[in-house]
């Protein structure tokens, strides 16, 4: 970019220096109001060329941009409709090995992983219900209990439902944190579900606020993992 604008400077004062040479002497000869005196039109003419100049490679570098997250939600779309078509194949089919029926009287009842399920459940209702707001209030108690148990399973399923309802409610900064938290507790535990969601949240979440180069990363990392799911 730094060398295209001294570039572009150079031969700017060139041409306006050949403007002088090739003018009438009576243009020459004609007063002009001090401030846009003919010695300074040289370096008028070639400071508005530059800035014309960087506006052209700024415009080129964002169209380019926005091409690549078009072309990377097309290939997201063609990804997420192959899923589809294999899942249609055998949508009743189950893999999970039937589990025994355990009695009720040797199930050990935790209250606070019951509290922490019912956080959970309420904040799913809530997003369901179109009630962001409510659901970040759910999910944030239940982050903060999941986290004084130790529970990473279920305070991954929180930091998920805290992005998700900053993200429905437009807070797209803090939503980034959250689903980059489901990132980093899947890292540490080495246990991927929701990785995949979480990459495509993010990129969503880029865009939302127009950084267009994160965003894009993201989405590759998105596009790549639905491409070996």
């Amino acid at each position: 970019m730094m060398e295209a604008v001294s570039s572009c400077f150079g031969k700017a004062l060139v041409t306006s220096s050949a403007v002088m040479l090739v003018m009438p002497p009576s243009c020459l000869a004609e007063e002009c109001d001090p401030g846009y005196s003919l010695p300074n039109m040289p370096l008028l003419f070639a400071i508005a060329m530059v800035g014309a100049t960087v506006g052209g490679l700024l415009a080129r570098q964002r169209k380019g941009e926005l091409k690549k997250l078009n072309d990377q939600l097309r290939q997201i779309n063609a990804s997420l409709r192959r899923q589809a078509k294999i899942e249609s194949y055998a949508p009743a089919l189950s893999y999970a090995p039937a589990a025994s029926k355990i009695p009720e009287s040797e199930v050990i009842v935790d209250p606070h992983k019951q509290r922490l399920l019912t956080y959970l459940r309420t904040g799913k209702n809530y997003l369901r219900n179109q009630a962001p707001d409510k659901a970040f209030s759910e999910f944030k108690a239940a982050l903060d209990l999941a986290q004084s148990l130790g529970d990473h399973v279920e305070e991954k399923k929180a930091a998920r439902g805290l992005g998700a309802s900053l993200q429905r409610q437009g807070n797209y900064k803090e939503a980034i944190k959250y689903h980059s938290m489901v990132l980093s507790i899947s890292k540490m535990t080495g246990e991927d579900s929701g990785v995949t969601e979480a990459y495509g949240a993010i990129a969503d979440c880029y865009t939302e606020v127009g950084e267009l180069e994160k965003a894009g990363k993201f989405y590759d990392e998105y596009i790549a993992r639905l491409e070996n799911d």
